[in-house]
């Protein structure tokens, strides 16, 4: 049975300028899909296998995640304010069973600087890591299991992203197939869902300027400490308005596949 106290640190510290639309008022991991932030959908992946505590290392816009889950009751359910006596009920709670700690890591700290800042909260035991725009099918189960059958230091979930145009298969200038943007033929890319161990933090520079895709990931690489978790299921980066449009999109039809605990 995996140790599910293993701790998940997420990256939502980031300005998410390529959203601006929606980030010059709040924080990328805060858009919402379906109602409710991304960030609480990337939590719930984590918790539906019983994943339920969480460090959350923040920058950008810090004080409206501290706002919002210090609030959650008051997000989530129906309440009765009653003025005169001062009094807020909360109806119908339905409770996580998340402990959440908020870390200001820096305005603009680099990613592998925000990993370094929060090594204090991680009880130097193996950890989980990812990223504060992304969703999967993954099973977080079995890419522990997957981990510590490697005995590396670091495990990283590869994926196949989709193309970004539709292919043509043609016979005699006959088009006898159309695929619309299909998955990159043997293409894998970083999908986040890290998990690591404590030793992977000793692979970062005490700066604010040191990325954790470039020379930490790239070191453990070399070293031959990195191993990937190849999963071809569903991923999706909310880069963009258009990304985020599909998402709900899905949610909406109930196809909201990141959301079902995968067996």
């Amino acid at each position: 049975m995996m140790n599910q106290d293993t701790k998940v640190v997420i990256f939502a510290g980031g300005r998410g300028t390529r959203m601006s639309e929606e980030t010059d008022i709040r924080p990328k991991p805060l858009v919402e899909i379906g109602g409710r932030p991304i960030i609480w959908h990337i939590m719930k992946i984590y918790s539906n296998y019983g994943f339920n505590n969480f460090i959350v290392c923040l920058g950008y816009m810090s004080y409206k995640f501290k706002e919002y889950f210090a609030n959650y009751f008051i997000h989530q359910n129906d309440i009765t304010i009653d003025l005169a006596k001062n009094k807020i009920d909360i109806h119908n709670t339905h409770e996580e069973s998340w402990k959440i700690t908020l870390v200001d890591t820096g305005l603009d700290t680099m990613t592998g600087s925000r990993l370094k800042k929060i090594r204090k909260y991680l009880d130097d035991k193996t950890f989980m890591l990812t990223y504060g725009d992304g969703v999967s099918d993954i099973n977080i189960v079995k890419l522990l299991e997957f981990h510590k059958s490697h005995g590396k230091l670091a495990t990283v979930t590869a994926i196949q992203p989709e193309g970004k145009f539709g292919t043509l298969q043609i016979d005699e200038n006959i088009v006898s197939e159309f695929r619309e943007k299909p998955k990159e033929f043997n293409t894998w890319i970083n999908g986040g869902f890290f998990v690591l161990e404590p030793k992977v933090i000793d692979y970062i520079e005490n700066k604010d300027d040191i990325v954790w895709e470039q020379e930490p990931l790239k070191k453990l690489a070399e070293e031959h400490q990195l191993v990937a978790y190849q999963h071809k299921g569903f991923w999706k980066c909310m880069d963009t308005i258009n990304d985020k449009n599909k998402l709900n999109e899905l949610y909406e039809a109930k196809n909201a596949v990141w959301l079902k605990k995968q067996t």
